[in-house]
């Protein structure tokens, strides 16, 4: 009874995908998901970095509500005792099972990746993952390097693998075993890549010639920018390749060939990762269950490929904070699917062209802290009630709202019905907005801007996104009492979407709009 959910979480994958109109990119796997199911095209995340985001999808709370914005508390002794997505699904009777980057390893998940909460049992991690950083990646002189750009001979790896290669390995095993055991379950599987190194198997560089790719469109900084918005990307100035540039701190540019290489090699993880997802959902395939289980794909945050002068995520704009979102159910975003029939044979990025159209696309603006109430719906359990005001003390409520009445509901009906609304107060309020948040240490760019500690956070951007534009407000905030003075506002922006879609002129001074 009910259907099983495949949950795929992808680290730092920005929309960069054929079926979300990427001309450039190979990712037919992913594509021909798409073309099963329901794909959002204006979802984001709620803050621009990796634990503070997955524990706010996770637990279905803003980060405001989880008091997570760095990396060093667990939100069940620091916030409140929140339930998560996969306890509620393990308390509904599912076997729910961790493979790979789900939590984020460390405090933010107690050092057990919310286990045994959340998991039935012990999440895997790939054993390779202990390497990410290492000096792997081999120099022109021959020598090891720790770089940012790190294509590699596979064979030569520590253990002759790469941790997404055993994360499938991994998850099609679980697989396996749920079919034999006939157990409901709930699989999350986690993927590492295109996250930082860029490092993936050297093959994936053939698809992606260097005079195929070209720079940022607005590789500078906006002249009206406030300097408390910029991120300087001090994660990759660390990087052996990067530091030898000596590239000046915090504005300099990086050469315009280097620039290339790294957005080159970004494409080439994300085809990498591309294969690996085509080998999973080729396996839930193999297995028979394609026809009744849910696959969710979506990412925790996007990055940076030089827009802005950028390059990494910690920011609120749409290249950080915009993640690709899907949803395949069964007999809903697709026909019912016969026993024994194929829905995703593996496509080979090397030989397959062409990518395939979604089954439905919404352009509504939705939020990862909706993916809760969404998949409760789905899964036809009790959707969680909406949190209060204040839900410190509330183990099982949810600030996100469910999504699914936009799945079969085409976008011409739902504006007709916005347009019969009477109260306008009512109106205005129905507007999607995506809240996303990110905090600084100063006003100006330091050294520890991209992931202040809580203790050392002064000032808080709250960003609001509709359809029509993006406006954020910088305003001092206690990390004390984790408290927000909208009284004391740093800086502000204001991009209108139309007219600015890459968000490179802020007109926040000049005009009367306010928070």
């Amino acid at each position: 009874d009910g259907m099983n959910v495949l949950f795929i979480i992808v680290d730092d994958l920005r929309p960069v995908l054929g079926c979300y109109g990427d001309k450039l990119v190979k990712s037919p796997n992913i594509d021909q998901l798409a073309s099963q199911s329901v794909v959002f095209s204006n979802a984001y995340a709620q803050q621009a970095v990796c634990a503070p985001s997955r524990v706010s999808f996770l637990t279905g709370r803003r980060p405001d509500t989880t008091r997570l914005y760095d990396f060093y508390s667990y939100w069940r002794v620091h916030a409140g005792n929140y339930s998560t997505i996969p306890q509620y699904f393990k308390e509904n009777g599912y076997v729910t099972l961790s493979v790979g980057k789900v939590f984020h390893p460390g405090v933010s998940s107690n050092y057990s990746d919310d286990y045994p909460y959340s998991w039935s049992i012990p999440p895997f991690h790939p054993s390779t993952e202990k390497h990410e950083n290492d000096k792997t990646c081999r120099g022109k002189d021959g020598k090891l390097y720790a770089n940012l750009v790190c294509p590699v001979d596979v064979t030569e790896m520590p253990g002759g693998t790469l941790p997404d290669i055993q994360s499938t390995e991994e998850a099609i095993h679980l697989l396996k075993v749920m079919k034999t055991k006939r157990q409901k379950f709930f699989l999350a599987v986690g993927y590492h890549k295109p996250h930082i190194p860029l490092r993936y198997p050297q093959e994936f560089l053939k698809l992606y010639p260097l005079e195929s790719i070209t720079l940022a469109p607005d590789p500078w900084i906006p002249k009206k920018l406030p300097p408390v918005a910029y991120n300087p990307w001090m994660d990759v100035r660390q990087r052996d390749d990067v530091e030898a540039l000596n590239v000046s701190f915090p504005y300099g540019a990086l050469p315009d060939d280097f620039q290339r290489q790294i957005r080159q090699s970004y494409y080439a993880a994300v085809s990498y990762l591309d294969m690996q997802i085509g080998l999973l959902l080729n396996a839930l395939d193999n297995v028979g269950l394609s026809n009744n289980t849910i696959v969710v794909f979506t990412a925790d945050h996007g990055w940076s490929l030089g827009e802005h002068g950028e390059w990494a995520k910690y920011s609120n704009f749409d290249v950080a904070t915009r993640v690709p979102l899907m949803f395949y159910v069964p007999g809903m975003t697709t026909s019912p699917v016969s026993q024994g029939a194929r829905v995703f044979p593996y496509l080979d990025p090397f030989s397959h062209i062409g990518g395939s159209a979604p089954q439905g696309q919404s352009e509504k603006v939705v939020e990862l802290v909706s993916l809760f109430p969404t998949l409760a719906e789905l899964a036809g359990l009790q959707v969680p009630p909406a949190c209060p005001e204040v839900s410190f003390g509330v183990e099982l409520c949810t600030e996100g709202t469910s999504i699914v009445h936009y799945f079969n509901v085409s976008e011409g009906k739902v504006e007709e019905g916005k347009e019969g609304c009477e109260d306008p107060d009512r109106c205005v309020s129905e507007e999607a907005v995506a809240f996303s948040q990110y905090p600084r240490p100063a006003d100006t760019p330091q050294w520890n801007s991209d992931k202040p500690r809580l203790k050392d956070i002064r000032i808080m951007g709250y960003s609001m996104r509709t359809i029509d534009y993006r406006y954020t407000v910088w305003v001092q905030f206690d990390p004390s009492n984790f408290s927000a003075n909208f009284e004391d506002v740093h800086a502000g922006e204001l991009y209108m979407m139309e007219s600015d879609p890459n968000q490179d002129y802020n007109i926040y001074n000049n005009t009367s709009h306010r928070w």
